[in-house]
């Protein structure tokens, strides 16, 4: 691989399955160790709490989701507008996209704290939250939208970072603020006993460090991806450039993230013990769609490095070698899950119910992750070219539309609650196969495959 300036990465010559792997592999971990905030959240709790809290601080998840989801499609717009930049050697376009990106990030915290605290109760009661995990759910759901800046600057931060090829010194700031996070979760739960309230002061204060430490990196840096203070500025073409791709994408996310809302609903009706063993495998979960969306990623600035080069085929060429590294990744993991899940399940709580109810999840959904790589690599590649309309499109019916009449119909036409449970728990896997042969024809009939359709750029 063709190393650039500093740390950044010119993705537009070398061997791809290895750009893939060093672009991916600190990704992957990175994300990883994103995925141990709610994974020690609910160790924690499930351990030192109770099932009851467990459960409480799990059907936050979607909810919390739905509004970080809105202001990740933005970092995605940004991330593709500073990768074709970085693609073309246009320095000064960078920099400006830079600027603009991190100047509608300080506003956007400003709105997304307030909203966010402002959607607390409606959307727990949306959910029909069972009335003993309510309260404690409420509590930990305002403290965490209180503090919601830190993850939002550090998300897109580390974005700007990654657009350039920079993939390993997010993982490092993440890695720090899960180590600051599993130290205070257990300080604050067990020596302070502040039940799910530590849990999320503990969260928030590991994000503000994450966020401190990729403000300074970029403040630092020489290269034209540099943050200088009195740079700030919203530059008209360039935000208009971003929310071309990222809005589409930030309303997909929400309104996905909206969607499963509806669906823990579902779960919530199935009970206590059901709503409590959903939040366990949730956690198993997460981490399973790791390499899956960390190989998306890199997707998208693969493809959109090479777009900006004008090189649609190695672009294309790109999307093969990521599915195939997807697949391979998620197959592994998927068996290795299936085969240990009691033991994965039992880390997160020790009752035996809860257990039980995750485990049921887990064997019914797990088999149909191999599906999802299509579904993140296609999403990928056409966001990198910015046709971020359609992948957006194609979720929303497949994700949010479909998935709600499926649930609607299956569950009011089925009474046995065996039968019912699994239906629930189907949900997400026929989404995913409708949403993967629906963009896997968009993909092939995008200006990936018709040069003749580029848009021409200013």
């Amino acid at each position: 691989m063709t190393r650039a300036r500093g740390r950044d990465a010119d993705m537009t010559q070398g061997n791809i399955l290895r750009q893939y792997i060093d672009f991916a592999l600190p990704l992957t971990v990175g994300l990883l160790f994103q995925q141990l905030y709610s994974a020690v959240d609910s160790i924690v709790v499930g351990n030192f709490v109770g099932e009851t809290a467990l459960g409480a601080v799990g059907s936050t998840g979607n909810i919390i989701n739905m509004l970080i989801g809105v202001c990740n499609g933005l970092s995605l717009g940004a991330g593709a507008v500073i990768s074709q930049a970085y693609g073309a050697k246009n320095h000064e376009r960078i920099s400006k996209a830079v600027h603009t990106t991190m100047l509608m990030t300080f506003l956007l915290c400003i709105v997304a704290t307030a909203v966010g605290v402002a959607i607390v109760k409606p959307s727990l009661q949306l959910m029909r939250t069972p009335d003993s995990m309510l309260a404690e759910a409420t509590e930990y759901l305002t403290i965490y939208f209180e503090g919601i800046a830190g993850l939002l600057i550090y998300n897109m931060g580390s974005a700007i970072l990654r657009a350039v090829g920079d993939s390993r010194r997010p993982l490092y700031f993440l890695v720090f603020s899960a180590v600051v996070n599993t130290v205070l979760d257990l300080l604050f739960v067990i020596c302070f006993h502040m039940g799910v309230a530590g849990v999320a002061y503990a969260t928030i204060i590991a994000q503000a460090a994450s966020a401190v430490l990729v403000l300074y990196v970029l403040t630092k840096e020489n290269a034209s991806f540099g943050l200088r203070w009195n740079k700030l500025h919203i530059d008209g073409r360039t935000m208009k450039e971003i929310l071309i791709i990222g809005l589409p994408a930030s309303i997909q996310q929400g309104l996905t993230s909206f969607s499963n809302v509806f669906v823990q609903a579902y779960i919530n009706d199935l009970g206590d013990l059901s709503a409590s063993g959903w939040a366990a495998y949730n956690r198993i979960d997460m981490f399973l769609m790791v390499p899956t969306t960390a190989i998306g990623q890199a997707s998208t600035t693969f493809v959109a490095q090479n777009w900006g080069a004008q090189q649609p085929e190695r672009a294309r060429k790109g999307v093969r070698t990521g599915i195939l590294l997807s697949l391979g990744c998620m197959g592994v993991c998927a068996v290795g899950v299936i085969l240990l899940a009691r033991p994965l399940l039992s880390i997160i709580s020790p009752s035996e119910a809860v257990i039980s109810f995750g485990a049921r999840f887990l064997y019914i959904i797990t088999p149909f992750y191999l599906v999802i790589s299509f579904n993140q690599m296609y999403a990928g590649a056409l966001r990198g070219i910015g046709e971020s309309v359609v992948p957006t499109v194609i979720m929303l019916f497949s994700f949010v539309v479909f998935r709600q009449i499926y649930l609607y119909l299956a569950t009011t036409m089925i009474a046995d609650e065996q039968l019912r449970f699994v239906i629930v728990a189907l949900a997400y896997p026929v989404g995913w196969m409708l949403c993967s042969a629906l963009e896997a024809i968009a993909y092939h009939r995008s200006r990936l495959f018709h040069p003749a359709l580029k848009k021409a750029e200013a």
